[in-house]
């Protein structure tokens, strides 16, 4: 080989080393413009400032996170690190890794029927969530992710075009799940992925986080795929207290684990926000709200007048359709009565002031006591409302609309036995959610006020108003346990025997300023179904009727006042034989 071949070989092989060296530098500035670029999009969606690189390993290496509490999906919520979004498939992806965690990890499980409820209507097939598995190496194969620094709170709006659905099922949920978890503070991004627009009323979500909500329809604006680098799913279902008959007609729900403080506390909150403070309560004034296209009181200036003559008291007329809601707010927390026709509307009731009256007006044929979302909310310990029904009970004083679209209770659709059944009816009968055909056609109909019986009715409210201002608020404090419970036991006779039991007062018991203090104590012979209840004053006592020798007994004792304010059962079994002192234990009724 010559001088020249070697070294043309030599030159070629140089140029081979610098072009391959200068396109991996190219790929690398590709690569990283890339990520700069990714990094900027990120930006977009947040002030909060990411290592897009760092970022970018993290979900490389440890794939997404998983860590829920709660054991079934209708009370579970969970913490994701790194959850990701595809914006083309519409679906949360789960990047798998060998340092992934996935607790509960359910298997195929997790369908049947879902991971958890994207909303805190229980158990609803629309609300339910759920993501797909993929391997950590697909990364390379998919779009470059967008990734949202902000702690974020993914959830379902379950209808925010309507205020009853927007606060007990939206807003004091979402308020009292970001309580719940320290990172979800003013400053935490709410995700709303049920697909409505934003309805008439986001600006109260606003009032959740001073982050810009965003809706299922903007993540596609940010890139193909999202990652949340820190997020939490789903909402809690303690503040709710209404079910709306999805599988037994509506009503209460059997287990209200919130009361009136929390719900005050709740809208306190949200006034704030919206810079109202409360009215002067030492104004007197009735609210009553107007509608101006369903459902309406026909009389509406006569009731006005009514009011203001026979109660003597300032009316004051608000309407969602005319007035901002803030302004409607600031008026309704300084009112002693709020009136109104069934409706949404009536959930304002919770910025009421204590002591106030809330008046729900009903139409032709819809029985009360079958609807009451705001009787419930009014009743809730704490709220200290005084809630009462007026209802239309003549059918001469409602006018009907037959031939409006069934959504707005037409029932020209139906067949003509059915329309002759539904007009002939005086009551709606019990029925399920949602499109009762003679629920919509009752409900929409409008309603001339009877005068004397309404104002009747307002003057018994006023009457329990003032009693209720007199009284002071009853104890919302519980007693403890009773302490060092015995039994002491003697035989008399073969057929008769007697059982001594003492007790000392619960620990809290001497730091309550409390009344008419009294115990409960059951009595249950062992094998039993049956027991024997008492309630006693003093706290020792000696019982022989109905006491058998030689026979095992169970007894609970616990501590009551204000009469129907239950404190909790003494943790105490106490078994014991006729003749022998029976040993405590330590366990609950």
């Amino acid at each position: 080989m010559n001088l020249g071949t070697l070294l043309n070989g030599l030159l070629v092989s140089v140029i081979a080393a610098l072009l391959w060296k200068c396109s991996k530098l190219s790929e690398q500035a590709f690569l990283l413009e890339e990520e700069l670029h990714m990094a900027q999009r990120s930006q977009e969606v947040s002030q909060a400032r990411i290592d897009y690189h760092v970022a970018l390993q993290a979900l490389q290496e440890q794939g997404t996170r998983m860590v829920c509490t709660g054991k079934m999906h209708t009370d579970r919520i969970c913490r994701f690190d790194y959850l990701c979004y595809s914006s083309e498939a519409e679906e949360f992806v789960f990047f798998q890794s060998n340092l992934s965690v996935m607790l509960p990890n359910l298997g195929s499980r997790r369908f049947q029927p879902a991971l958890l409820d994207l909303s805190s209507v229980e158990d609803h097939n629309t609300q339910y969530f759920n993501f797909l598995e993929l391997p950590v190496a697909a990364l390379k194969f998919m779009p470059k992710p967008v990734f949202v620094p902000d702690a974020t709170l993914i959830l379902n709006r379950f209808n925010p075009d309507n205020l009853m659905h927007i606060f007990h099922d939206d807003l004091l949920p979402a308020f009292y799940t970001m309580k719940q978890y320290s990172d979800l503070d003013g400053e935490a991004r709410l995700v709303f992925m049920e697909g409505w627009g934003e309805g008439p009323y986001f600006d109260l979500y606003r009032l959740l986080s001073s982050k810009q909500p965003l809706l299922k329809e903007h993540l596609r604006n940010f890139g193909k795929l999202m990652c949340f680098t820190k997020s939490y799913v789903g909402l809690s279902k303690m503040t709710t207290w209404y079910q709306y008959g999805f599988v037994q007609p509506q009503g209460p729900k059997a287990n209200v684990l919130v009361s009136g403080n929390e719900v005050r506390q709740f809208a306190s909150s949200l006034m704030k926000k919206m810079n109202i403070t409360a009215g002067e309560a030492s104004d007197q004034y009735v609210v009553i709200f107007s509608r101006s296209t369903t459902r309406l009181i026909l009389n509406e200036a006569e009731v006005v007048m009514a009011i203001v003559q026979e109660l003597q008291m300032r009316v004051v007329t608000v309407s969602l359709e005319e007035q901002s809601f803030p302004s409607i707010v600031q008026v309704i927390s300084g009112a002693s009565m709020l009136v109104s026709m069934h409706g949404a509307q009536l959930i304002t009731s919770l910025f009421l002031p204590r002591g106030a009256v809330v008046v729900e007006l009903f139409p032709f044929a819809v029985n009360p006591e079958h609807y009451t979302p705001y009787k419930t909310l009014a009743s809730l310990p704490g709220m200290d409302l005084h809630y009462i029904s007026w209802r239309n009970t003549k059918e001469e004083n409602t006018v009907t609309y037959p031939d409006r679209p069934w959504e707005q209770g037409g029932i020209v659709h139906l067949e003509k036995e059915d329309q002759r059944r539904i007009l002939k009816s005086k009551e709606v009968p019990r029925h399920l959610c949602c499109r009762n055909p003679e629920w919509l056609f009752r409900i929409y109909q409008d309603t001339l006020v009877d005068i004397p019986s309404f104002i009747e009715l307002l003057k018994e409210a006023s009457k329990t108003k003032l009693s209720l201002r007199k009284d002071k608020a009853s104890s919302t404090v519980h007693p403890g346990r009773v302490r060092e419970a015995q039994c002491q036991t003697s035989v008399q006779t073969t057929k008769e025997a007697k059982l001594s039991v003492s007790w000392q007062i619960p620990w809290n018991l001497k730091y309550l300023k409390v009344r008419d203090v009294k115990y409960e104590v059951w009595i249950q012979e062992q094998g039993e179904n049956t027991y024997m209840p008492y309630i006693l004053p003093q706290q020792n006592y000696t019982f022989s009727e109905n006491i058998k020798p030689f026979t095992t007994y169970l007894v609970w004792v616990r501590c009551i006042f204000n009469k129907n304010l239950l404190g909790p059962f003494a943790d105490v079994l106490t078994y014991f034989w006729p003749g022998i002192v029976g040993p405590a234990l330590n366990r609950q009724r």
